[in-house]
């Protein structure tokens, strides 16, 4: 009986062993967000396991060429996905607005955890804001969405491209005769550097990539474990936001570096989006906004996105794709 016993455990070793993978890029803030998913498990999940798995994307190899030029949907997160597929990793941890249109054969987003700010910050050398920049200051980003809706409140401004982590193009501002670079506030507040920010940009003039400021816990389709376990991480009104907001960029294409926008609100269980499409040079801008029950996300992101069609956004994205080498190559 002992015999048969101990061979059960035996076979059963393996699988009591076993730690859960996530899967992250390697940068402060990639690592960050993944720590703090795994901390979140295992305060709830007290049996659980947990290790990092740091993978190298397209994204972190590439750092000397803007975004727009090196092609392609998915730049910090394929790697991750094929992990995931592979059965190397359990969880990849994502910033939602890496994340392409379309998720990767048999993944699914297990969770979208409580959005942090989903707003662009202005960080100038001297404290100046936004308004009282110098003519023709240089302004590092490298979005062509922040440049586009830059540009087309003060074309005078003169764009350089920022590559490199945060902690990186915070330091470029003072090593490279830049006068402000722009970034997202959620990875600014996630490392503590609040005190760095001049300036919140407001909504009118700078609206936010989709799904800027959230997570996204990405898993297997039929992994039910990793499943059960990262349930509670998500936030449902994040959530519901977000189906809204990547529904519209689906239907407009988004998959590539260009200059769209949108961004989602929940009040009295009503979702209002706003979005934005705008050439690269900032000339043109359609943009609009919709509201609508929130039990249905996805019809409302379609709805805004045939909006912004109808209004030309169409022709502003393909020529956009004509003078660019961003093509979807997942």
């Amino acid at each position: 009986m002992q015999r048969l016993l101990g061979h059960q455990l035996w076979k059963l070793r393996p699988l009591m062993a076993r730690r859960l993978k996530i899967g992250t890029r390697g940068s402060k803030l990639a690592l960050w967000q993944a720590n703090w998913v795994k901390q979140a498990l295992e305060t709830t999940h007290t049996s659980e396991k947990v290790d990092l798995v740091i993978i190298k994307t397209k994204g972190d190899k590439i750092t000397d060429v803007p975004l727009a030029q090196v092609g392609g949907s998915a730049l910090f997160v394929k790697e991750l996905e094929q992990a995931l597929q592979d059965e190397r990793i359990d969880i990849a941890v994502h910033s939602m607005k890496d994340m392409p249109s379309a998720i990767a054969g048999g993944l699914r987003i297990g969770a979208v955890p409580l959005r942090e700010s989903p707003r662009d910050i202005l960080i100038s050398k001297d404290g100046i804001p936004f308004e009282k920049l110098a003519p023709n200051a240089r302004i590092g980003t490298s979005s062509l969405r922040r440049q586009a809706q830059l540009l087309h409140r003060r074309p005078d401004l003169s764009m350089v491209s920022l590559r490199g982590n945060l902690d990186t193009r915070m330091r470029k501002l003072e090593t490279e005769d830049m006068d402000a670079i722009i970034v997202a506030a959620a990875g600014v507040k996630r490392l503590g550097f609040e005190n760095r920010i001049t300036q919140y940009l407001d909504e009118a003039l700078m609206l936010p990539a989709v799904g800027q400021g959230a997570l996204c816990v990405e898993i297997r389709e039929n992994d039910t474990h990793a499943g059960n376990l990262v349930a509670h991480l998500d936030h449902p009104i994040t959530h519901l936001t977000i189906r809204a907001e990547r529904a519209f960029l689906r239907k407009l294409g988004g998959s590539c570096q260009v200059p769209m926008a949108a961004l989602g609100t929940i009040e009295n269980d009503r979702i209002a989006l706003q979005g934005r499409v705008a050439s690269l040079d900032g000339k043109r801008i359609v943009q609009d906004a919709v509201s609508g029950p929130a039990d249905d996300p996805e019809k409302l992101g379609n709805l805004l996105a045939d909006r912004l069609i109808a209004d030309g956004a169409d022709d502003i994205l393909k020529e956009i794709l004509s003078e660019t080498t961003c093509h979807d190559k997942r």
